[in-house]
């Protein structure tokens, strides 16, 4: 195993089956940690397939996913988490009948209870609308809100990798723009991110690597400001797949 894959989130020839079929085909993927790596892709790819098998929701048929050396493929979602991969799916999904402290705080079980008040003291200083809102049932914050306080639920556990889908989903643009900052201040805590993203521009101004997939099979890899230079060739690259 090289030094590579020792310190970095890797996918190794994953391939996924959902409704009888594979919808996702030996995909090869890397998340150094400390970096933001990018995953796009057209409607009906399979990244949101990819997303759920990492987090443990849906088996994996082929292949293996290491958090830096340790396979948690096959694992229950709790295990994944455990093991320092956090997922956040699409759809700002928090839960609504809770408030917003104890959404925290549920997500702060797998951690020792001395070190919880600080892991939501840190979610608090990345997101600051949230501190106010403590005491508000989660179902009736903004969409924006929402999404900040599913990514503080993905935080709180201390992750060493963050997987993100759809972050800009639904979002208006300058709510995006306020997530944008503390996306980059995760990374810079040395966590690695795996952003899926609709939005190529925004996805490639964050990340370092990118990845596109088309047709459940990773297309290109590339530097994101290669191909932040040459838009052309991820249209090209969806073409042909």
């Amino acid at each position: 195993m090289t030094d590579t894959a020792v310190d970095s989130l890797v996918i190794s020839e994953v391939a996924i089956e959902r409704g009888g079929r594979e919808v996702v085909h030996g995909v090869d993927l890397v998340v150094p940690p400390g970096e933001i790596t990018a995953l796009l892709g057209p409607n009906g790819a399979g990244k949101s397939s990819l997303v759920l098998a990492l987090s443990g929701v849906i088996p994996v048929a082929r292949g293996s996913v290491a958090v830096e050396g340790t396979v948690v493929t096959g694992r229950k979602p709790s295990a994944v988490r455990g093991a320092g991969l956090a997922t956040v799916p699409e759809g700002h999904r928090v839960l609504k009948d809770m408030t917003v402290d104890d959404n925290l705080r549920v997500s702060s079980f797998l951690l020792p209870s001395r070190e919880r008040a600080a892991a939501i003291e840190r979610v608090h200083d990345l997101f600051a609308e949230l501190g106010p809102l403590g005491g508000r049932l989660a179902g009736s914050l903004s969409g924006g809100q929402q999404q900040m306080l599913a990514l503080g639920q993905a935080l709180v556990a201390r992750p060493r990798y963050l997987v993100i889908d759809e972050m800009s989903l639904g979002l208006a643009p300058i709510i995006v723009r306020r997530l944008v900052p503390a996306l980059r201040s995760i990374a810079a805590d040395g966590v690695g991110v795996l952003l899926i993203e609709q939005f190529t521009q925004l996805a490639l101004d964050l990340a370092t690597t990118a990845y596109a997939m088309a047709q459940g099979r990773i297309v290109v890899e590339a530097p994101a400001a290669e191909l932040k230079a040459a838009p052309e060739r991820l249209e090209q690259a969806y073409r042909l797949a």
